[in-house]
């Protein structure tokens, strides 16, 4: 008797053609070792991903140990008793090589000429197969019912679906079986003689091995080859999911394909894939950019967007290489992950047979040769930013760069982003210069520069907070301008629009509320020692903002009482929205950790010398000492909690009891509360009674004091909500736009709203069928009322582009015309502004002092710049000034320059920055956003960021600095010695 091992591995090395083979539903109702909630999570695994991964799920979950007794035979029952040809290969008969690649060969053949064979007379052609068993009873059923409801082409896609499955010999009885239903055309076409009429019927029909198709069948044959098995779910348009994202390997038909090629597309590289499928209304909005058109393509979130770029990429690909000319694709996104999500999930499995495709991003290391990316592949998917910085390097002539001219189309992945001060913008003001000297070029009868197609994405262009029509209109006719579109291109989606149901959920103030009163009395108490009075609700946005602007001044005016005094309500309000948001235990939490933060700045590990504690400092350490038993008593007292999370609750238990798979996200307003929510919900055992999976997602950028996600991270949880390991994904923005979610049923937005952009992206995320938007109201939010505004400029904007659409185009390009001239001329007046203020500034004295204790702590004369992007102070006397400290909320990042330690001054233990290890050398960073800056002894009230200092600093002197080093090394040896 063969051991489970034996067993194992008879079902691994049969495990390619058992993916192929095994009919999932079918098998899965014949196992009875696999658990219903793993039966589940497969069966919803190939309603979403096709039947060749959840197959590949089935077997997984066959081969999980510890096994039940019996386990092998019952695989193998389920196999046989499911009609599925897969049982052979567990049992001592199975097919030969030489049958396994014939039938291969007869499976290709059916893919390659699947649009003629869909017009077959289903309901005919199926009882035949059945009456010779070549399908099941189930299969009948369902075939039938599908060409009843959904009609006769999808009925004979899911009969092909099946047939490909059968026993071996399947093909030359289908044959038979088209012969008999009069479809001899297409029983020729699939290889049948054509004499077949007058020769009798018991003759033995011929295979794809035993003899060619007619003359031009071979080149199509060999252009198969290179096919690999793929699941072929095929579906009606109109029952496929709209908005799942493609397969690894796509299941997807060609409209149409006949089996011959003519010779110019054969030399284009074969004859066309049988992989992307284009729905109607993605062809009427893909038409104009299949003419070589620049075009923006406006379509709802999910309704497939990538796909038709995807298309227009490789008919644009295909066309320049019949016409003997190059084609370069570069696709630009805006944010890393959808680099790779674009690159594996899209362009590579539709292009890789025929093109090259790469993929550079800001966290890649090919990015340092994204010169010759460019050159050696025919795709390139990127970050926006990699391709300006090697567009500007071309335009300096420094170094080997990229031109414009070197590219043939550009893709722009949500091209709302098209606006000033946007990289996208910075590329397109390049295009739309070229394109000005162009015209200039014609008029000299000179040879003008060769621009490349533009083609932008988005679900929504928004209308730029707008208030009346005509500014909407001007708002995306500004866009259309910047990206030269012909055309902004939307249509009606028809009966593949897909509407969740709305729900707004309103919440009530607590009746008592303790917890938020001895936070508001020490506010008060603060108010009162610093002399500031309030002029809003403590909490409240207008509050928050009144906060931020006496601590500027306060810096300013090196009135460090007010500056330290409002720093800390700052934090005492973002308390107070917590409480009001998430637990008050999560609001406690966040306030103990800030003020044992700011003590520990008052401390230094290596206890040399004493940092200074001020009068105002100690008041408010001891505040918070004196009331911090009363706010942890009451933060455990659920009674108090607020309205918000309970009608959180009751929506997200009211999701799962009332749906068999519930699957959603749930999007707040900050880190912490995204990481506050998703441990509410995973120590909740109601939520786990029910199944819930929480996980949150948040963004990868170092601005909060929270620890932010990398990249990878953000991957992983996504993988996992994707494969149902996770079901509730609690999110920040980051998950609004572009990254592709697997469908949902429902969305929340918890205490959340942004603009009408984020809105219809956020709606665009509930893309399962029933799928429903809940909006939770949380005090101090206005989110009820943001909605409504954001639901008026919606409507808004779908009114603008039917005006934009019904424009003359005349009356359109002479519009367009003149927001690209003004464009042009607003970018040259800013270059010129900022090439003065440079210039100015560099004569300037700028110097910089702690943010804290104003203490002096350079000029600008100290600082060099690193990579273009880091501010550095290398100077010995600026090292005395700073100690080193261990950074709690660093992630890991791939760069070569990045150590565990923040660098914090001395005096009064403010951070001011980070501290690099580059080529090993250590190198203080420098954060602006720390120091108040001085020019000419006039302080600047706001400078958060570098970009907001137009001074230009020397380039950091490696050499000099290698040479310091080296020398303060060999004095150690000589001190040693």
């Amino acid at each position: 008797m063969a051991s489970d091992n034996d067993d194992e591995r008879l079902i691994e090395d049969c495990r390619p053609r058992l993916r192929e083979l095994i009919v999932v539903d079918r098998v899965l109702d014949h196992i009875q070792f696999i658990e219903t909630a793993q039966k589940e999570q497969i069966r919803q695994k190939a309603r979403t991903d096709g039947n060749i991964v959840a197959a590949e799920h089935l077997i997984s979950a066959v081969l999980k140990k510890p096994h039940t007794d019996g386990w092998f035979r019952a695989f193998v029952d389920a196999l046989l008793h499911s009609g599925c040809s897969a049982a052979e290969y567990m049992l001592v008969n199975a097919p030969e090589p030489e049958v396994e690649a014939e039938n291969d060969s007869c499976v290709r053949l059916i893919r390659l000429l699947s649009p003629s064979l869909v017009d077959m007379k289903t309901e005919d052609v199926c009882l035949h197969c059945f009456a010779r068993k070549l399908l099941t009873k189930d299969d009948n059923e369902i075939i039938i019912t599908t060409t009843t409801t959904q009609g006769n082409r999808s009925g004979a896609r899911e009969l092909l679906s099946r047939i490909v499955r059968g026993r071996p010999g399947w093909f030359s009885e289908f044959l038979e079986v088209l012969r008999e239903t009069e479809h001899q055309h297409l029983y020729e076409l699939t290889g049948g003689s054509p004499d077949s009429d007058k020769k009798g019927s018991e003759e033995k029909l011929p295979s794809v091995k035993d003899e060619p198709m007619e003359s031009e069948a071979p080149a199509a044959a060999e252009g198969c080859d290179s096919l690999q098995l793929m699941d072929i779910s095929y579906k009606e348009e109109g029952e496929a999911d709209l908005y799942e994202g493609a397969p690894t390997e796509s299941s997807q038909l060609p409209k149409s394909l006949e089996p011959s090629q003519p010779a110019s597309v054969a030399a284009a590289g074969g004859p066309e894939r049988a992989d992307i499928v284009l729905r109607d209304y993605q062809m009427d909005v893909a038409g104009p950019a299949l003419e070589g058109k620049n075009i923006i393509i406006c379509l709802p979130t999910g309704s497939g967007k990538t796909r038709v770029a995807v298309y227009i990429t490789q008919k644009h690909l295909d066309n320049r290489r019949t016409e003997g000319r190059s084609g370069k694709v570069v696709v630009l996104v805006n944010k890393v992950p959808l680099v790779e999500q674009h690159y594996s999930a899209e362009f590579l499995p539709f292009l890789k047979h025929t093109y090259k495709v790469e993929r550079v991003s800001g966290d890649c290391q090919l990015k340092i040769s994204f010169t010759e990316i460019v050159k050696n592949n025919d795709v390139i998917i990127c970050t926006a930013q990699i391709l300006e910085n090697f567009l500007e390097r071309s335009n300096k002539g420094e170094d080997e760069g990229v031109k414009l001219s070197d590219l043939s189309l550009i893709v722009i992945d949500e091209c709302h982003h098209t606006q000033k001060g946007e990289v996208y913008n910075h590329i397109m003001m390049r295009y739309l210069t070229q394109k000005l000297k162009n015209t200039r070029l014609k008029k000299e009868q000179k040879e003008p520069m060769a621009l490349p197609q533009i083609l932008g994405l988005t679900a929504s262009p928004g209308v730029g907070g707008a208030r009346k029509m005509k500014t909407a209109e001007d708002h995306i006719l500004r866009i259309c301008a910047n990206l030269d579109a012909y055309k902004i291109m939307t249509t009606d989606l028809g009966k593949y629009q897909r509407e969740p149901r709305k729900l707004i959920k309103t919440v009530e103030d607590r009746r008592e509320d303790p917890f938020g009163d001895v936070i508001k009395n020490i506010m008060n108490a603060i108010h009162t020692h610093a002399e500031l009075s309030p002029t809003s609700d403590l909490g409240s946005q207008n509050y928050e903002q009144w906060v931020v602007q006496k601590e500027r001044l306060a810096a300013t005016e090196g009135n460090q009482k007010v500056r330290v005094c409002s720093e800390h309500l700052r934090q005492y309000s973002e308390g107070l929205n917590l409480s009001n948001t998430i637990r008050m235990r999560d609001a406690f939490g966040f306030l103990n950790k800030y003020h044992e933060e700011e003590i520990k700045k008052k401390t230094t590990p290596d206890e040399e010398h004493d940092i200074k504690i001020t009068d105002t400092e100690r008041f408010l350490f001891n505040l918070f000492k004196e009331n911090k038993e009363e706010l942890q008593r009451l933060a455990e007292k659920p009674e108090y909690e607020n309205d918000s999370l309970s009608k959180l609750r009751c929506n997200i238990l009211q999701e799962f009891s009332s749906r068999e798979a519930a699957r959603g996200i749930i999007f707040t307003k900050t880190r912490r509360s995204a990481i506050a929510l998703s441990q509410w919900i995973q120590e909740n055992p109601k939520f786990s009674d029910i199944g819930v999976k929480a996980s949150h997602v948040i963004g990868g950028g170092d601005q909060s004091n929270v620890k932010p996600m990398t990249n990878a991270e953000q991957r992983d949880v996504l993988s996992k909500f994707r494969d149902g390991e996770v079901n509730v994904l609690i999110a920040t923005t980051v998950a609004e736009e572009g990254l592709d979610i697997a469908a949902c049923n429902f969305v929340i937005r918890y205490g959340l709203v942004t603009n009408e952009i984020a809105m219809i992206q956020a709606q665009g995320r509930g893309r399962a069928e029933d799928s429903s938007y809940t909006l939770v109201e949380v005090k101090n939010s206005g989110v009820a009322e943001k909605e409504c505004v954001n639901e008026y400029r919606i409507n808004m904007m779908n009114k603008a582009i039917i005006k934009i659409r019904a424009l003359d185009q005349a009356d359109y390009e002479k519009r367009i015309y003149e927001f690209q001239f003004q464009a042009i001329m607003e970018e040259k007046v800013r270059m010129s502004k900022k090439k003065q203020k440079r210039m100015q500034h560099e004569k300037c004295e700028v110097k910089f002092s702690c943010r804290s204790c104003s203490k002096h702590v350079c000029t600008g004369d100290d600082i060099q710049i690193i990579d273009n992007m880091h501010r550095v102070n290398v100077t010995p006397e600026f090292s005395q000034l700073f100690t080193k400290r261990e950074n709690p909320t660093l992630q890991e990042r791939l760069v070569d320059y990045e150590t565990n330690y923040y660098i914090a001054c001395k005096v009064c233990g403010q951070r001011w920055g980070s501290m690099m290890l580059y080529r090993g050398i250590d190198c203080p960073s420098l954060h602006v956003k720390n120091f108040v800056v001085t020019f000419n002894g006039k302080k600047i009230s706001k400078c958060t960021k570098w970009s907001e200092l137009p001074i230009k600093f020397p380039v950091f002197d490696y050499a000099e600095q290698a040479s310091r080093v080296a020398e303060s090394l060999d004095d150690e040896d000589d001190d040693t010695d």
